[in-house]
């Protein structure tokens, strides 16, 4: 069985991922983060009622129950201390939360490849989402005028959603230099045409009732291509974050994208 720890237990996210491994006959729940908590116990809380797995305040505590796997769903500014830290204690990082830098993507990913361990940083743990990114960089190759449309939840913090800008990079691997629109256009209020990416626009749509939605919109000559996912339930990025956590423990870097496991 892989010993796991949750950072982030209260949280939506956090809560979702805690019980998918306390349900799951091949992990086993060593324990749960939260600096604010103020139970000692999962048992205390009434939806974890006979669930005896300890709640740490500190990060340093969590050693003592000798965890192989970190789920991470805390939020950005302390994602990247969280992450450094397990792979630093040689934990295996399972990153759901989004907004980390570039420069810090690859410290962490430098120092997982010094020290051999796997881990796995993903804008999106759905399956579809992950196939909805392939297919758009697929599409990108034969169709440069593209816009991504992302829409989540209001409590988000992160805009564009990590999953957009993770799309738009992908997509820009393969897609021929292009800025759209007429060269002449004028944002009369300005970001109206939303945030720019090489050219290709990315708008949030952040409102109450959405989980994660994201359509990706091509353009081409008297034709369009619409490619777009739904998340309807946070059940749908478990079965993702449980391959995550499988496959980290026999890896030797942290890779950034589920698509990277798959």
């Amino acid at each position: 069985m892989i010993r796991i720890v949750v950072a982030g237990f209260k949280g939506k996210m956090g809560s979702t991922a805690t019980k998918m491994v306390i349900e799951n006959e091949n992990f086993e729940l060593v324990g749960v983060l939260d600096p604010f908590a103020k139970e000692e116990n999962l048992k205390e809380l009434p939806e974890y009622h006979g669930v005896d797995v300890p709640v740490f305040k500190d990060k340093n505590a969590v050693l003592s129950v000798s965890p192989e796997v970190w789920i991470d769903f805390t939020i950005p500014k302390v994602t990247y201390e969280n992450t450094k830290f397990a792979i630093e204690h040689h934990i295996s990082p399972v990153v759901g939360t989004t907004g980390l830098t570039e420069e810090q993507l690859k410290e962490l990913i430098d120092r997982s490849k010094e020290l051999q361990v796997g881990g796995l940083i993903a804008p999106n743990f759905a399956i579809g989402a992950v196939l909805m990114m392939q297919f758009a960089k697929k599409a990108a190759e034969y169709f440069p005028d593209v816009e991504i449309i992302e829409l989540h939840h209001d409590n988000k913090l992160d805009a564009p959603s990590g999953t957009g800008l993770k799309t738009a990079e992908m997509m820009a691997e393969v897609r021929k230099p292009k800025k759209q629109g007429h060269p002449e256009e004028e944002e009369l209020i300005a970001g109206a045409r939303g945030a720019d990416f090489e050219g290709m626009k990315i708008h949030s749509v952040r409102l109450p009732g959405l989980i994660a939605h994201q359509q990706v919109q091509f353009g081409g000559v008297g034709e369009g291509l619409t490619i777009r996912h739904d998340s309807y339930d946070r059940s749908s990025f478990m079965s993702g974050v449980a391959l995550g956590c499988e496959k980290v423990v026999a890896i030797k870097e942290l890779v950034y994208g589920l698509e990277n496991l798959l």
